[in-house]
């Protein structure tokens, strides 16, 4: 019986050992693989200064404490250490803004207010990261996100598909989450950091989503598409967007910031998540 207890332990320790070998084996595959992937540090923001976008922030770009906020949350940025900085401006104008940030690059005792969030962030964590440019990743295309408000406001108009979940979307689109709503209607209260926090959360970037697309899913009138064809003009637009992110030369050992209006970055997301080139970093990780 000992002897046959003994053969018996020895089988189970081979066994034992075979498969903490085999996981040990597929957790270095993943780590390898995660290492093969450009890290991404995906960051969305809302504008600082003068904005086409539906919702405007009351922010004062020029007001000391709020600078000093800047620079704090540029500090936390820069520790994520980029390689390369992506900004919500057209390439075409990457000269414009170069030109910027070398001036800036100079004489770093005032923070550039001119480009809004791209020039008083993106530039000074550029500076801090040691960086001699930075990249303009957007791209234009108008859409009318407000389609589905006009026909619900037109009394001669009927949304045919789902008016009823479109009217749930604008009106509550956080009822599910209480707590997220609380902390958004206090928005306005809430310091930079916390604001970023807030607008970075998983909760809050599938909001914007909802908010500048998605809900025009449920928008149509008779058969026609009208919803879905201005979201699709939303998504071509940040199909664009990753594009232009796909035009930079980069390899795995470099780090990558993008700094975007929050709808952009919550597209972005979709797009790196299944991605074999990209992997996102943890946000909020840095936004603390």
């Amino acid at each position: 019986m000992r002897r046959l207890l003994i053969i018996l332990s020895i089988v189970l320790l081979g066994c034992t050992n075979k498969n903490s070998n085999q996981t040990t084996k597929e957790t270095a595959a993943i780590e390898s693989t995660k290492t093969d992937k450009i890290q991404v540090l995906n960051v969305g923001f809302f504008h600082f200064g003068t904005t086409s976008d539906a919702t405007k922030v009351d922010f004062d770009e020029n007001n000391a404490k709020e600078q000093e906020e800047i620079r704090q949350l540029s500090i936390l940025l820069a520790n994520f250490k980029p390689t390369i900085i992506c900004l919500e401006y057209l390439p075409e104008i990457d000269n414009e803004i170069n030109t910027a940030y070398q001036g800036f690059s100079k004489n770093p005792s005032e923070l550039n207010t001119q480009y809004g969030e791209l020039s008083m962030v993106g530039f000074d964590v550029a500076r801090l990261s040691g960086l001699h440019k930075v990249y303009g990743i957007d791209n234009h295309m108008g859409y009318n996100y407000s389609v589905g408000d006009y026909i619900e406001n037109s009394p001669e108009l009927t949304n045919a598909i789902d008016p009823v979940t479109y009217l749930e979307i604008t009106n509550n689109p956080l009822k599910a989450y209480p707590e997220m709503e609380k902390r958004n209607n206090n928005f306005d209260n809430l310091s930079l950091l916390e604001k970023l926090a807030l607008i970075n959360n998983p909760i809050m970037l599938d909001y914007s989503l909802n908010a500048n697309a998605d809900k025009l899913f449920y928008v149509g009138i008779d058969e026609n598409f009208v919803g879905a064809d201005q979201a699709a003009l939303f998504y071509h637009r940040n199909m664009k967007i990753y594009s232009n992110l796909n035009r930079i030369k980069m390899n795995k050992n470099d780090r990558v910031l993008v700094l975007m209006g929050s709808a952009h970055t919550a597209m972005l997301r979709e797009f790196m998540n299944r991605s074999p080139k990209f992997e996102m970093v943890n946000t909020l990780k840095y936004l603390k």
